[in-house]
């Protein structure tokens, strides 16, 4: 997906939203946005409504990510959606984990690509997020890869390895992301980042284990570098996200 470059491109998408609002509308696993050049909402498709638990699309355009999700959570997407803007680099199949008022947790890869006039000035920026998938167990792809999945699932806290997921599997790194891309959509480092963070998630909103404790659970070998990958991926600290949820 490239740059949209054309002044006359961003005008025909903001004066015609109703065009990419109505394909997105029919999406339910894909929320669709595009925003001004100071990260407010000018079109959002139903699913980011539903989402947020707003009434309706009005309730949304024309605020900023932490006026619609809370200063907590729509603090990381301002400073993403600033990174995209300033820079005017896209952001391309970005892991994460999206943490929606609906009290909905879920996995997705988020594009947010800039939009820019003739002049290289920054009008805005346009972007998905698509939720990630479980793999259908009845598929070949799957069945070839389950041993691995399931070593790597039940031993988190033995920091398991591509190295050791490629073993299991009996296949070459390249064969084992080739796989891994088919049936969850990632590579298999993505796959095992997400798999480690899901399962700390969890045991932050359900455990009083510490920090510690669970980064070691996890696979990590200090919490230095468990905090660091997880505000990465999720954009807060995990004490940050286990008071989130505490709330709700």
């Amino acid at each position: 997906m490239k740059n949209i470059t054309s002044s006359e491109q961003v005008s025909s998408l903001l004066l015609h939203p109703s065009i990419a609002e109505q394909l997105f509308d029919h999406l339910p696993d894909i929320v669709f946005f595009i925003k001004d050049s100071s990260g407010r909402y000018l079109v959002v498709n139903q699913t980011l409504v539903e989402r947020c638990e707003a009434q309706s699309k009005g309730q949304i355009i024309g605020l900023d990510a932490a006026e619609v999700l809370g200063e907590e959570l729509g603090h990381r997407y301002i400073e993403q959606d600033n990174k995209v803007l300033k820079s005017k680099k896209p952001l391309i199949q970005h892991l994460e984990l999206h943490n929606y008022q609906s009290q909905e947790l879920g996995w997705c890869l988020t594009t947010k690509i800039p939009l820019t006039d003739n002049h290289g000035a920054c009008t805005g920026l346009i972007g998905i997020s698509q939720d990630l998938k479980l793999p259908d167990a009845t598929n070949d792809l799957f069945s070839n890869i389950h041993a691995a999945v399931k070593y790597v699932e039940e031993n988190l806290d033995k920091s398991p390895t591509i190295t050791a997921m490629a073993k299991l599997a009996n296949m070459s790194h390249y064969q084992l992301d080739r796989r891994m891309k088919l049936a969850y959509g990632l590579s298999a480092g993505k796959w095992l980042i997400k798999t480690r963070v899901s399962q700390a998630s969890q045991l932050l909103i359900d455990t009083n284990h510490s920090v510690l404790d669970i980064a070691f659970a996890v696979g990590y070998s200090d919490q230095s570098a468990f905090t660091k990958q997880f505000k990465k991926t999720t954009g807060v600290s995990p004490l940050k996200f286990k008071k989130i949820n505490q709330k709700k």
